[in-house]
């Protein structure tokens, strides 16, 4: 590991010039966290209920009682288990006026390696459940003259599909919001007075459906995840995805985070320690509430 640099001395935290978010956090905050259980601590369960259609009513007889429902459960087996540690000498902290502190070290690490891999696998499992649903993505070399088209194509699909407009969202790449932002099928007016000057051109809403921008290389259809993230060879680029958050589930089993301090088994260090048991699921029988877009050349 690379020694602090003590020539940058930050009072509270560590200044990063690109701190990175989770992108994909409102597919966390999704109802459905609240409609399953656990059984064995590892294997989810959400109730699926079937029931019949309505029929004409007789104000002469009454009809027999019967059983209009079925009632069953769809099981997902949670697999994706993930722990972080690190050594922190009481003299680093010491220092760097305690800008090496344990919150600050733990800060970095959730911005720059923990929230984009978790970015990073929850796009590539919601890819591979939806393939694995039968589901295909169209294939498109996205241009500012057919990017709302497409756009449209999938809005239209979803609808026909009884998929709920009102919570969607269209996560796309910086290119694509580039392409939104010149498309000559944009619709556009600026108030440049009521801003004080300034004029906004980020595309943030899409016929009320949110659109969120996502580093590239996050979208992408699968990642190697030996040691934090890598684009798996053969992952094909993701331009587009848009989604319903009641298609998914992204439930978190077990969370553990422990601070040790100095003592002769550390070696007179602090010892920091985390670890999660987190997946992401795909609702089998919501699986028309997602689409994808990918590049039009398939990968090698």
């Amino acid at each position: 590991m690379n020694e602090l640099n003590y020539a940058k001395v930050y009072s509270e935290a560590l200044a990063q010039a690109f701190p990175y978010e989770l992108c994909f956090g409102a597919l966390y905050a999704t109802e459905n966290n609240g409609r399953y259980r656990f059984r064995g601590g590892k294997t989810v369960e959400l109730p699926v209920i079937t029931t019949g259609g309505r029929t004409d009513a007789s104000r002469d007889g009454v009809d027999e009682p019967a059983r209009n429902y079925e009632n069953a459960w769809e099981t997902k087996e949670l697999s994706r288990q993930r722990k972080w540690s690190t050594l922190i000498h009481p003299q680093d902290i010491d220092q760097t006026d305690y800008a090496a502190t344990i919150a600050n070290i733990t800060a970095v690490f959730n911005q720059e390696h923990k929230f984009p891999e978790m970015d990073a696998y929850t796009v590539s499992k919601l890819y591979a459940d939806w393939t694995a649903q039968g589901k295909t993505a169209l294939r498109s070399d996205l241009t500012a003259e057919n990017v709302l088209e497409i756009f449209d194509t999938l809005m239209a699909d979803m609808t026909e599909a009884r998929v709920p407009v009102s919570g969607r969202i269209l996560y796309v790449t910086p290119a694509v919001m580039k392409l939104l932002k010149s498309s000559s099928s944009m619709n556009r007016s600026f108030d440049v007075k009521a801003s004080g000057g300034e004029i906004n051109r980020t595309v943030t809403v899409l016929d009320g459906v949110s659109v969120v921008e996502v580093p590239s290389s996050l979208m992408k259809t699968a990642f190697d995840f030996a040691n934090g993230f890598q684009v798996a060879g053969g992952a094909d680029s993701i331009e587009m995805l848009l989604i319903h958050p009641q298609s998914v589930i992204t439930p978190v089993s077990y969370e553990f985070a422990c601070l040790d301090e100095p003592s002769a088994a550390t070696g007179g260090k602090y010892v920091y320690y985390e670890e999660s048991f987190e997946d992401v699921f795909l609702l089998n029988r919501r699986a028309d509430g997602v689409a994808f877009v990918l590049t039009a050349e398939a990968a090698d």
